[in-house]
């Protein structure tokens, strides 16, 4: 392929002349890559963070405002769908107008749907301004993938991508505790309220530092129904597997759901061979290192999302942990990731990404193992060193998976290729909830009886015994008021013996599709269009 040439936007509506990537030098702090790298690492650390920092002020805000339990729920659920539909539009978006832009319009929108989230006071006004939340993180997360992108050189284009990814790691595992401390001490509203500042400084910086980099062939129209038949598919999808848990996965509407996104899908893929302009050419994925890349993301987050999904609960109701604790705990994982990711950019960039990839989801089927070890009494030092294998492994892969993806796309898709990479993510996060969730409720099912009735407690009605099992699947003992502390504890017993059982299958489930994931590695190979980037400025 040959270099693209670009259009660089000083400012909004100011272009220069077309003028080949690599002399394009930088003019003072507007297009450092250092300098463009801090900049979109604080704004995408506002919205990592708020992906976990959020579910601590659950239940505060269900407290406060009267909410019920499925309202609550939507509090995740609609940022999540709004996130997760609008990711790859929002990459084209950035791919048409310029990442500059989109960049400082997330921001700024995130930010103002955050403070009006603090200001609200009722369940519908938190839930709607989640959704903006979700509609502006998706145009702020490919902009900033975009903008690293065009301004390294391939030969730092990895190191910028480990310092991002380090950056998202860190902010994911460190909300719990951000969060634990600002409901335990201040509000739940303050949770939101942090935002406000971080985005007006991400905002300043965006204004004075970045530079727009266009690709000469960017699109210029815009491919409306490929929009909305994507949009429509990814909905169906997601949509079905936020409701499995309560449908249930043989449930007729879980599967209307299925069925209709494949459709979709299917419709969207025939359409994009007949449009001048698609919102994604199939062509890309001709390339089997970006195909590889998308697989790699969507397994490695089932396996970490999934897995980790019921190492909070047990953290908290096994252990009997607060919110704090339980972070606190998780920092070797954290800690790791922080370590690993630019270590990782500096090994993929020397020896390329196929061993570290491989080796780094080997780690993670390791360390997904050993989590399914874990006991009611293992001790801190025996979970840190699961935990600490975890972050070890994921941060190559997160790291890796991504250069790979966005570096094998031609640069004026990398909008586009951005979005790919979060979506895959988020559908892959979602996914492995979703089975992970159903595997451990089918095992909780099946071996509470059996295990309630070996204890010598009391037989329960259907009824009761669905009741408990709901329960039990997330590490809660259902002991009823006012049982003696002989039965009760009996009960505990039989309760937590039987959740880490569920966890132990999860856990090597999640393990499984880690060491699926080691073949995927292997098909990949370093971004063949990471040269048509930039060396804009001075490194």
């Amino acid at each position: 392929m040959t270099s693209q040439t670009t259009i660089d936007a000083t400012g909004p509506g100011d272009t220069a002349p077309d003028a080949p990537l690599e002399s394009a030098p930088a003019a003072g702090l507007r297009g450092h890559p250092w300098l463009t790298l801090i900049t979109v690492a604080v704004g995408v650390m506002m919205v990592a963070l708020d992906g976990t920092i959020v579910a601590i002020a659950n239940p505060a805000i269900q407290k406060d405002l009267g909410a019920t339990f499925a309202q609550v729920q939507w509090i995740t659920n609609g940022y999540f769908l709004a996130l997760a539909v609008s990711l790859i539009t929002a990459g084209k978006l950035g791919d048409r107008f310029g990442h500059r832009q989109t960049f400082l319009i997330g921001v700024t929108g995130f930010a103002a749907a955050s403070g009006a989230i603090g200001l609200s006071h009722s369940i519908a006004a938190v839930v709607t301004f989640r959704v903006f939340q979700g509609l502006f993180g998706a145009l702020l997360m490919p902009a900033a993938l975009g903008l690293l992108r065009a301004t390294f050189p391939a030969e730092k284009l990895n190191m910028a991508i480990g310092i991002w990814g380090m950056v998202i790691g860190a902010s994911t595992a460190g909300g719990p505790i951000l969060g634990g401390v600002l409901v335990e001490h201040v509000s739940w509203q303050s949770v939101f309220f942090i935002n406000v500042p971080v985005g007006a400084l991400a905002l300043v910086l965006g204004t004075l530092i970045l530079r727009d980099h266009r690709a000469e062939n960017a699109p210029r129209s815009f491919d409306v129904l490929g929009i909305a038949l994507l949009s429509g598919a990814m909905f169906c999808l997601v949509w079905a597997l936020i409701k499995a848990p309560s449908w249930g996965w043989g449930d007729g509407r879980t599967w209307l759901f299925i069925a209709a996104s494949v459709v979709l899908f299917a419709l969207f893929s025939v359409w994009e061979t007949r449009v001048a302009e698609p919102l994604i050419p199939l062509g890309l994925f001709r390339s089997i290192p970006l195909s590889a890349g998308v697989v790699l993301m969507v397994l490695m987050a089932i396996a970490f999302m999934g897995g980790l999904f019921f190492v909070t609960f047990y953290l908290q109701n096994v252990h009997g942990m607060k919110p704090i604790d339980a972070g606190l705990h998780l920092l070797p994982l954290t800690g790791m990731m922080i370590v690993g990711s630019p270590l990782a950019g500096a090994a993929i960039t020397k020896l390329g990404p196929r061993i570290p990839l491989a080796g780094g989801m080997a780690a993670t089927a390791i360390a997904m193992y050993g989590m399914s070890t874990l006991k009611a009494d293992t001790g801190s030092g025996a979970m840190s060193v699961w935990f600490a294998l975890l972050g070890l492994g994921l941060a190559p892969v997160m790291v890796g998976a991504t250069e790979v993806i966005v570096g094998n796309a031609p640069m004026e898709l990398s909008g586009v290729a951005g979005g790919l990479q979060q979506a895959a993510m988020q559908i892959g996060g979602s996914l492995g909830t979703a089975v992970l969730g159903a595997v451990m409720a089918s095992k909780v099912d099946g071996d509470l009886p059996g295990n309630w009735t070996g204890a010598g407690l009391p037989q329960l009605t259907p009824d009761q015994l669905g009741k408990a099992s709901e329960a039990v699947q997330v590490g809660v003992a259902p002991v009823p008021k006012g049982v003696p502390d002989q039965v009760a504890a009996k009960i505990t017993e039989v309760a937590h013996h039987t959740f880490i059982s569920g966890m132990s299958l999860a856990s090597l489930v999640a393990a499984g599709v880690a060491a699926v994931a080691v073949l995927v590695a292997l098909l990949t190979k370093r971004g063949a269009n990471a040269e048509s980037g930039a060396g804009v400025g001075h490194i």
